[in-house]
């Protein structure tokens, strides 16, 4: 199933505002078992004031901010027990939403590849693996321009 999310419904999806909200359109979801997001990286950004001033790259950190965000937006939309499609395969987005997001928990074997700079647009892909009780195993991915630039593993929890 191909459901695109632009920036406004993730809003309705997620707590986070700018300049936190790092997810900017979801091109592929399949709710509650995996997703692909885009965050388009820009010089305004203002993490590229202070980090590196004259060699702008995005922090690693920020890179898994924008992974946890779009692991978010797959598994809220799979805990929504009124989710419904619509027949052109429009989510329609319980209002409650961001009240499920969850929590980071761990990660785990993240490897960084390739620094990301402003310019690069950064497809961000998660898969929930797992769960054991409330607690779900996500395998994620951020690439630019089809190269892997970071991978690794993330532990969410529901929240209760």
């Amino acid at each position: 199933m191909k459901i695109v999310l632009n920036a406004d419904e993730i809003r309705k999806l997620l707590p986070h505002r700018w300049p936190f909200l790092l997810l900017d359109r979801v091109v592929e979801l399949q709710p509650g078992v995996s997703g692909v997001g885009i965050k388009n990286v820009t010089i305004s950004e203002p993490f590229f004031e202070g980090h590196f001033p004259t060699e702008s790259i995005m922090p690693g950190v920020l890179i898994v901010e924008a992974l946890a965000q779009m692991t978010a937006v797959v598994y809220c939309t799979g805990a929504m027990q009124q989710m419904q499609t619509t027949s052109d395969d429009e989510l329609v987005i319980d209002e409650q939403a961001a009240s499920r997001v969850g929590y980071l928990v761990a990660i785990r074997d993240f490897k960084f590849m390739k620094p990301v700079t402003p310019g690069d647009q950064l497809q961000l892909r998660v898969k929930l693996g797992r769960s054991v009780g409330a607690l779900s195993q996500v395998k994620v991915c951020a690439m630019v321009d089809k190269h892997i630039v970071a991978e690794g593993t993330m532990s969410v929890s529901q929240r209760v």
